[in-house]
């Protein structure tokens, strides 16, 4: 007569146990679940993604790189045109980032050459490239380009805004462009930066990294932050 209670009684351990661990388990899911997703998120913001280049014609070529801007950039940022000639045709000569031109003429021979003969401006693309000998000439218009919104001195708004143009000596017609992207990068990423908070050079400093990064990035296959902000 005592053995049915007992029964009873290991049977409802048993089930209480059973219970208990699929509600365990119910509960370690519900914790993975967010870590998991949260570690996916994680790895998603910290990690790149590999990004082909747009234009290939440098390989096994020669080039120069030419940068124009308008005079009242160049009146407000002197040296904005030999930075950006200078830092473009280093990153895109780096073996490093495997372009694979047979040769370039460095931005310290170029800028000598057009700076003691104004009337290049005027010469069709096709000279130009003879002149500098090169087969491929890439050809940036700097259209703007400030570290504030205009008319108001108290916030950055910073602005890079260009086009790359690209021409090449042995295509059918050396004077056409066979290649054109626009650029445009701004910097700080947020509006409402004052003055005060960051400085003139930082913002201008930051806005040539990123257009020298998005102008030379088209030009060989490269890996972008998956959470870029330009």
């Amino acid at each position: 007569m005592t053995t049915r209670p007992r029964r009873r009684t290991r049977w409802r351990a048993a089930r209480a146990c059973a219970l208990g661990l699929l509600a365990g388990a119910g509960l370690s899911g519900c914790i993975v679940a967010p870590l998991v997703g949260g570690m996916a998120e994680s790895a998603r913001r910290t990690g790149s993604t590999s990004v082909p280049a747009q234009y290939r014609g440098l390989q096994g070529k020669s080039f120069a790189v030419v940068v124009v801007a308008d005079r009242s950039v160049q009146a407000d940022f002197p040296g904005i045109v030999a930075t950006l000639m200078e830092r473009m045709t280093a990153r895109l000569a780096d073996p490093a980032n495997g372009v694979g031109a047979s040769h370039y003429v460095p931005a310290s021979q170029t800028l000598p050459f057009l700076n003691n003969d104004p009337a290049w401006m005027a010469w069709e693309p096709s000279r130009l490239m003879a002149e500098l000998g090169v087969e491929r000439l890439i050809h940036v218009e700097l259209i703007e380009y400030r570290v504030r919104e205009p008319g108001n001195p108290y916030q950055w708004n910073g602005l890079g805004w260009g086009a790359v143009t690209v021409f090449e000596a042995d295509s059918s017609n050396p004077d056409f462009e066979v290649f054109r992207r626009e650029v445009r990068v701004q910097f700080p990423d947020s509006e409402g930066q004052g003055v005060h908070g960051v400085s003139g050079p930082l913002v201008a400093s930051a806005l040539v990294k990123r257009f020298v990064d998005r102008a030379t990035w088209l030009f060989y296959d490269h890996k972008e932050p998956n959470v870029i902000t330009y």
